[in-house]
């Protein structure tokens, strides 16, 4: 008797921090002394903080007149004055899994300063597919039956989708276009809750702005979770472009993001 196949259920994004800048700084040296700089440095070695000081005293050509404080008190600055456009020179490179296709509808919204390379569904099986749980939904037994066997049948209507659909284009000698067609049209029947995957590359200001709207209170509650690990992650890497936020407890359970320096 062959098993039915069971479903997958994750509640829990996973942010993975993949890339980092370089800093050439042999390049620095040679700038600073084409430009008669004889000495200049700085206290950091996060290669995305070093550069946006460095963008940020080439407005002023101020190399020659560090203020006291180090990096921290120049980024700190930055911030105080809302001078955001020297953060656009800060990227990092993150792996986001764990999340559902409703997650990556709203995240894509944020265009400037982000690029995306998400799990294709046209390539990619989904028969064998995990599905993120609302967490209100996950909390209340029969609710969660209720999502569970909506869940399972839009996963077994996708196996025979993509299986009929298979032996109706068999025809096409190409294995690769044949899967792809199959899997396209069949995709179909997948809900919102379909598990995906999505590498992100931003930079620190709209990085800055993402965790600001997303990890507010008022943000989608899977959204906001995603946004509150990009942020404890983003925090311990890159504490003098991200350590002014605070992660709050809310008083109607979870948490949210909070910071001083809004909208640099």
């Amino acid at each position: 008797m062959e098993t039915a196949p069971t479903t997958t259920i994750i509640r829990e994004p996973q942010v993975y921090l993949v890339g980092r800048q370089q800093v050439d700084d042999a390049a620095i040296a040679q700038f600073l002394g084409d430009h008669d700089v004889s000495k200049w440095s700085t206290d950091t070695e996060e290669a995305g903080e070093k550069l946006v000081e460095v963008a940020g005293r080439l407005c002023y050509m101020s190399f020659a007149k560090p203020r006291p404080g180090g990096n921290h008190a120049y980024i700190g600055h930055i911030l105080e004055v809302g001078h955001g456009s020297v953060l656009e020179h800060a990227v990092f490179n993150l792996i986001i899994t764990g999340v559902s296709r409703s997650f990556t509808h709203e995240l894509v919204r944020h265009r400037a300063g982000f690029g995306y390379s998400q799990l294709s569904q046209r390539f990619v099986d989904e028969s064998e597919c995990a599905f993120v749980e609302p967490e209100p939904i996950a909390e209340d037994p029969e609710l969660h039956a209720i999502w569970l066997r909506a869940i399972e049948a839009s996963q077994a209507a996708y196996r025979e989708l993509a299986d009929g659909l298979a032996a109706r284009f068999s025809s096409i000698e190409d294995k690769t276009l044949r899967r792809k067609k199959a899997r396209e049209a069949a995709r179909s029947v997948l809900p919102n809750a379909t598990e995906t995957k999505i590498f992100v590359t931003g930079n620190a200001r709209a990085l800055r702005h993402f965790i600001e709207m997303r990890g507010d209170a008022a943000a989608d509650a899977e959204i906001r979770k995603v946004a509150l690990a990009v942020l404890r992650l983003l925090k311990a890497e890159s504490p003098n472009l991200f350590g002014d936020y605070e992660i709050v407890d809310l008083p109607e359970g979870g948490q949210a993001a909070k910071t001083q320096f809004s909208k640099v």
